[in-house]
């Protein structure tokens, strides 16, 4: 049987530089790109993207997850918010689950915690949830 999978990050986007975003938080993110740089594809990206707090170790309470991405960026809220209104940018706090039909289905309900920092920071919170066959 295939088990169910699951992965968090926070991201930035927008039209800025990631290295001063990067500064600014005192944190490295996981994956970064600027406006004009070359995807894999050889086409170009046209906004720019800071990625942070990447969690793949599944837990059937991905709440858990999204407290280990967010964990590191709690006491960064007065910042968050000034890179936002500075920048013009969004947050999202991304949640991508994978489901296979057999198997008990994750619990994808956010904690207060998450849901008071999201609302501080005005972060998105994004579900891309796959549903697969066996």
């Amino acid at each position: 049987m295939t088990e169910n999978s699951c992965y968090t990050y926070f991201r930035i986007a927008g039209y800025f530089d990631p290295d001063v975003i990067t500064e600014q938080l005192d944190l490295q993110p996981n994956e970064a790109w600027k406006i004009g740089d070359k995807r894999h594809d050889g086409t170009r990206h046209d906004a720019s993207s800071w990625v942070f707090g990447y969690c793949d170790q599944y837990d059937v309470l991905v709440e858990n997850q999204m407290h280990t991405t967010i964990q590191p960026l709690l006491d960064k809220v007065e910042r968050l918010n000034e890179i936002r209104e500075k920048f013009d940018v969004s947050f999202t706090l991304e949640i991508v689950p994978t489901v296979y039909a057999e198997n008990t289905s994750p619990c994808l309900a956010p904690s207060m915690e998450v849901i008071d920092f999201c609302h501080l920071t005005k972060t998105q919170i994004d579900i891309d949830l796959y549903v697969m066959d066996e």
